[in-house]
């Protein structure tokens, strides 16, 4: 009997091992695909919306532009969420990052709030592995719905940023960024960029079983109500918080959409791996920065602890 209920068990973890998540597809990146790929998910956000971008550091471009994004975050009646970085520059300070987001053209358009302004939370974290918690913006509070809106790109640490960073370092208060870069072992960020301490840190890899555990967190906190957009655009080797990025050396590819965050960042990735690169449209560095920082482990770990499948099916909606 026991062998039996034994069968059963791992023939329903081969079903959902197999199980193939939906990820919407258009080549087109336009304000109105934005618009057309998250009615193709089928989920209404409802409530107090809001839409966690990167409105980006100060000296870089290649961040979603408010004109791309506007009439997703008019349709929505969302509000563009952010929170302030750990390493300096001009979003950690609450003055300068309001100054940088007003420079970029967003709060002329939408209502902003940078959720840990104030204060910050610490919500439950279902693997703890390394973290005993999420420490996140105080106002995510507030919402009801989430939609994390991810520029997919390079990035000096993760290898590459998209839905799973964004949600994770992204919705992180400053210390809390601090805790997910240490994999919970300090959430100060003056000790946590020290060269001492950098010499004795986390490993790469827990670094992102960090990051796609806190992902995991905030996900879970919003009870699941979260949409994931990855926009594949201005696809630098480094991320919008690099105020001196790189420039571009792959074009731009599309707009992936999915109810599950692993799915569509591994659509991504996949989408670069598979690329066949051509003078000046060359995959290779993207590939070899992702590389490098062993990026693609993210979407590993996080199928690992049931954030999501990699197993996905693509539906293209230009077809």
């Amino acid at each position: 009997m026991k062998k039996f209920f034994l069968l059963i068990a791992v023939a329903l973890m081969c079903v959902m091992a197999q199980a193939q998540s939906k990820v919407y597809f258009t080549r087109d990146i336009s304000p109105e695909s934005l618009v057309k790929i998250y009615k193709a998910l089928g989920v209404e956000a409802s409530g107090r919306v809001a839409v966690k971008i990167s409105t980006g550091e100060g000296g870089n471009n290649h961040y979603l532009k408010p004109t791309l994004i506007r009439n997703l975050v008019d349709e929505v009646n969302g509000t563009i969420v952010e929170c302030n970085t750990a390493y300096g520059g001009s979003r950690q300070d609450v003055k300068k990052h309001w100054q940088t987001i007003h420079e970029h053209g967003f709060d002329s358009i939408f209502a902003v709030d940078i959720m840990d302004e104030f204060d910050q939370i610490r919500i439950p974290i279902q693997d703890k592995k390394h973290l005993k918690y999420d420490i996140v913006g105080g106002h995510l509070a507030n919402y009801d719905f989430m939609i994390n809106l991810a520029h997919f790109k390079g990035h000096a640490m993760g290898g590459f940023g998209g839905v799973l960073k964004n949600a994770s370092i992204g919705v992180a208060s400053t210390a809390g960024k601090a805790y997910i870069h240490s994999a919970g072992k300090t959430d100060d960020p003056g000790l946590t960029w020290t060269k001492e301490y950098i010499a004795a840190g986390p490993t790469q890899d827990l670094f992102l079983e960090s990051m796609a555990a806190a992902a995991q967190a905030v996900h879970n906190y919003m009870g699941g109500r979260v949409i994931y957009i990855d926009v594949m655009n201005n696809m630098s080797v480094d991320c919008d918080c690099d105020g001196s990025p790189d420039e571009p050396k792959l074009k731009d590819m599309g707009i992936l959409a999915s109810l599950d965050p692993v799915a569509v960042d591994q659509a991504c990735l996949d989408k670069v791996f598979n690329y066949k690169g051509k003078p000046g449209d060359d995959n290779k560095p993207l590939i070899e920065r992702i590389n490098r920082q062993h990026g693609t482990y993210i979407t590993d770990y996080a199928q690992k602890i049931g954030l999501g499948s990699k197993n996905y099916i693509l539906i293209d909606l230009d077809k």
